[in-house]
């Protein structure tokens, strides 16, 4: 369904600070960095597409997050999120959501939601009973 998605971010090292760790928790490979453009990407398994993509906006501005845009991560399983959840908070994130059970999406769905040092919303999820 998805060819990327690209998060705009204002410090390009902060970022990767951010995103390296989390990206690690949750088994999604890296394919590049290039810091001279700056961006850097990650693949879905199996790959290629989609990629998780953050850098410099390319009209040079500065990103701002939108209201109302997140992106969620899937997890494997519920120690997944909550490693994630940790992992992000000790590398510059904010909360916005404890890891738990949100069973006013389905009875599985355990996520959680926490924003990266650019105020970017990001939600680790995972959809499996009891794992």
């Amino acid at each position: 369904m998805f060819s990327h998605v690209f998060v705009g971010v204002s410090d390009f090292d902060r970022g990767l600070a951010f995103y390296n760790p989390l990206m690690e928790a949750l088994g999604i490979q890296a394919r590049f960095c290039d810091r001279s453009r700056p961006w850097a990407g990650w693949q879905s398994n199996p790959g290629p597409r989609p990629l998780f993509l953050i850098g410099k906006p390319y009209d040079s501005l500065a990103p701002e997050p939108g209201n109302g845009n997140m992106v969620a991560f899937l997890a494997e399983t519920r120690a997944a999120v909550d490693q994630a959840f940790s992992i992000a908070l000790a590398h510059g994130g904010t909360s916005e959501g404890l890891p738990g059970l949100r069973p006013e999406y389905h009875e599985n769905y355990y996520g959680a939601y926490f924003r990266d040092p650019d105020g970017n919303k990001l939600c680790v999820a995972c959809h499996s009973p009891l794992s």
